[in-house]
């Protein structure tokens, strides 16, 4: 007789074994049912929905009169196509037949060609069609010409006022432009990217099998906000005509670049703001691929020594701390030795013009006169630093003005107390080397001169929405309303009393004045690295102001390297003149303006008269 196969103990380890696997699924079971019933579920919603951001109309911009568009937001579209729905003779076919309608020429045809002979289920193939196109298009399609393609609405930024350059759009380098991805890029479009851009509204859908919102089950996650409309302090007339102006200074003077501001020196209000070469921001694409460069706005992101339109900073910091008046008599020795003997400083032309008053020290914009005023702010060289530093400080220089446009430098101002400077740096710095600042620096610094003290806030935008901006001052009381009087008058004596200058920077019926500037210009790549000043090139800068009363408007210039026509020792010429193109600019400025009196008791009665000349 066979014996039992079966085995009572394989058995119960099985059902042992069947009890708690089925225990287990249970415990699962029951955890995915209770414990994570809800998060499972918002997984599954999240697996079947669709959550899209749809981007809010970005606001417009205006100049300040509130009527002229100087950037908006038009309804264009994206043309696409789906190859692999096409065979390979029908693409071709496709691709000339919309190269045709849309009248490319030989290389953009075979570009488009190419992108739709891709075996790819989705290719883009062109951006930013206007609704004219678009209806060709459709019409194509409708007549069977074309198939599988699409257009998708894409809103594109544009810029419709024409520039002073050709083929740029106007005050292209403070407006900056949007990218494909609604992003602000460079000047007023980048710094004010989430006022202009506003809220996306956010829905959700459920979504079929292909991907596509299913009707009636979209809602509203966030209904976004409308982007805000920018009003500028921008007059465009003036605008058009500045940057007209410094295309012909640009083109006459074979400069690298050509820069002004025009600001009201009591509310920091900018009327116009522009260099030149400039670029056309409908076109961003073409500068990007050839010149990147182009975007960088020189007025607020370019460092250059500004040479002697920095000693009106000496002039302050001499006549405030009493050790020099207007009529001091100072020795013009034409060169001046330094540091036992190590280095010296010289005048353009080296020539040793005698005693001369601190006036015309300024006027004739003797080198040696401002060294020695430097020299004698205080009784070492260390403290004299301290004193000339601290004035730079105090106007601005070293940081940043805040003027309300992406990409602005702060410059460089070398403090004396981390690294002591010797005697021939604060020769220098006397007369603006060894100091890197922006035009709008300048411009800052020179309007706190003459409104009596007051370091403004330089702006571009005067309203947002329906809201105006008026930005509080940075500091008061730099200089006291005689200074400041004084200050006015020495500029004043600059142009008036110099020939030179007299000629090509006096308005007939108006109040003048300001201070030149020519630097020579700094190439660390020359002598195998070892650095040196480049040959026959300078840098050229102007800053004044213009009024009838009392100086209305401030404008900086600035030339950058120019290679001059005549080029003899202190006498340096070129056929568009940093103070002739001041001049230019002032003229326009003041008669097409209409500029409010300034902000009562600013200045005392009769401070528009030059004071303090001998």
């Amino acid at each position: 007789m066979l014996g039992r196969t079966d085995s009572r103990g394989r058995l119960i380890a099985l059902l042992v074994v069947l009890t708690v696997t089925a225990g287990s699924l249970l415990v699962r079971l029951g955890q995915w049912q209770i414990v994570e019933q809800a998060g499972l579920a918002e997984q599954a919603r999240a697996q079947t929905t669709i959550r899209e951001e749809i981007p809010a109309r970005r606001g417009s911009i205006y100049d300040r009169s509130g009527t002229i568009l100087l950037a908006t937001t038009v309804d264009r579209y994206l043309l696409s196509a789906t190859p692999d729905q096409l065979t390979a003779s029908d693409r071709t076919k496709v691709g000339r037949e919309l190269a045709t309608i849309l009248k490319l020429d030989p290389a953009k045809t075979q570009d488009l060609v190419t992108a739709i002979s891709q075996d790819r289920p989705y290719v883009v193939l062109l951006h930013g069609l206007d609704e004219a196109t678009a209806d060709r298009i459709r019409a194509a399609a409708l007549d069977g010409h074309v198939s599988q393609v699409a257009l998708e609405p894409e809103p594109t930024r544009e810029y419709p006022q024409p520039g002073g350059d050709p083929q740029t759009s106007l005050a292209a380098h403070v407006l900056g432009f949007v990218n494909r991805a609604g992003e602000g890029q460079y000047g007023v479009e980048q710094f004010y990217q989430s006022v202009l851009a506003g809220q996306p509204k956010v829905i959700v859908a459920q979504r079929d099998a292909n991907d596509r919102p299913i009707p009636d089950t979209t809602s509203i996650v966030d209904p976004g906000e409308a982007g805000q409309d920018l009003r500028m302090t921008i007059d465009a007339g003036l605008q058009l005509t500045l940057e007209q102006e410094l295309l012909a200074a640009d083109l006459a003077d074979s400069a690298k670049n050509v820069s002004a501001v025009v600001m009201d020196p009591y509310t920091g209000e900018i009327y116009a703001q522009a260099s030149s070469p400039s670029y056309d921001a409908n076109d961003y694409q073409s500068i990007a691929a050839t010149d990147p460069g182009r975007f960088v706005d020189p007025t607020i992101s370019q460092l250059y020594e500004p040479g002697s339109v920095f000693k009106m900073l000496t002039a302050v910091a001499g006549l405030q701390g009493g050790t020099v008046s207007l009529t001091t008599k100072i020795d013009d020795s034409g060169v001046l030795r330094l540091d036992k003997g190590k280095t010296f400083v010289a005048d353009a032309d080296r020539h040793d013009r005698g005693l001369m008053t601190f006036a015309d020290i300024v006027a004739w914009s003797r080198n040696v006169g401002a060294a020695r005023v430097a020299l004698g702010l205080a009784p070492t060289t260390a403290a004299a630093s301290i004193d000339l530093h601290d004035t730079w400080t105090r106007f601005g220089f070293g940081r940043l003005t805040g003027v309300d446009e992406a990409g602005e430098a702060a410059g460089l101002v070398h403090d004396p107390r981390s690294t002591p400077w010797q005697q021939i740096d604060l020769a220098n710095g006397s007369f603006g080397q060894g100091v890197a600042v922006t035009p709008m620096q300048l411009a800052v610094a020179y309007a706190a001169m003459m409104n009596g003290g007051t370091l403004v806030q330089p702006h571009v935008v005067a309203g947002i929405g329906d809201r105006d901006v008026t930005p509080a001052p940075q500091a008061q009381g730099l200089v006291s309303a005689s200074l400041s009087q004084q200050l006015i008058g020495l500029m004043n004596h600059v142009v008036s009393s110099v020939p030179f200058y007299r000629d090509r920077t006096l308005v007939p019926g108006y109040l003048v004045g300001g201070k030149t500037g020519t630097a020579q210009i700094w190439d660390p790549t020359l002598n195998d690295g070892r650095g040196g000043w480049k040959v026959n090139k300078f840098n050229y800068s102007f800053v004044g102001y213009i009024g009838q009363r009392v100086p209305r408007l401030v404008i900086a210039v600035r030339i950058e390297e120019a290679r001059p026509t005549i080029a003899r020792r202190g006498e340096i010429e070129l056929p568009v003149m940093s103070f002739e193109l001041f001049r230019r600019i002032a003229t326009s400025a003041i008669t097409m303006l209409d500029l409010p009196e300034p902000p009562a008791g600013v200045l005392p009665e009769g401070s528009g008269v030059p004071a303090g000349q001998p």
